[in-house]
């Protein structure tokens, strides 16, 4: 497992990007699917995932979490499908029970997956580097 002093800022910072270009995505993806388009919708949509994801990178950071799939990822999964299904519900946008399986499914494996492969990778390289 890697830390974040090992990681580096700009690792921390790119890591953070991704995710927030992920979640973008999903509601990007969500909203087109329904046929919804513009950026006024697309910013009332991604609004309370990104501010979810956000808070748990500070949490993360703050509690000097080591970068990897399951502590990191998971843990920021999970504070940006309930807080940004909280945000959600606050403002009075919709959380019915199939978009919150369906956001907690995709983000899921966006917010995960990207580690699990970065994981696989450097576990790749390390054992033929030996």
């Amino acid at each position: 497992m890697a830390s974040v002093s090992r990681v580096g800022r700009s690792g921390v910072l790119g890591a953070y990007a991704l995710d927030a270009a992920l979640v973008v995505v999903f509601a990007v993806i969500g909203r087109a699917s329904h046929g919804e388009s513009g950026v006024l919708g697309l910013l009332q949509t991604i609004w309370p995932f990104v501010t979810a994801l956000s808070l748990a990178w500070i949490v993360s950071l703050l509690g000097r979490v080591p970068v990897s799939a399951v502590s990191t990822g998971f843990g920021i999964w999970m504070v940006t499908i309930v807080g940004g299904m909280l945000l959600r519900a606050l403002s009075g946008q919709s959380t019915a029970f199939a978009f919150v399986i369906v956001a907690s499914g995709v983000l899921l494996a966006f917010l995960v997956g990207w580690r699990v492969v970065v994981a696989l990778v450097v576990r790749h390289r390390e054992r033929t580097a030996t």
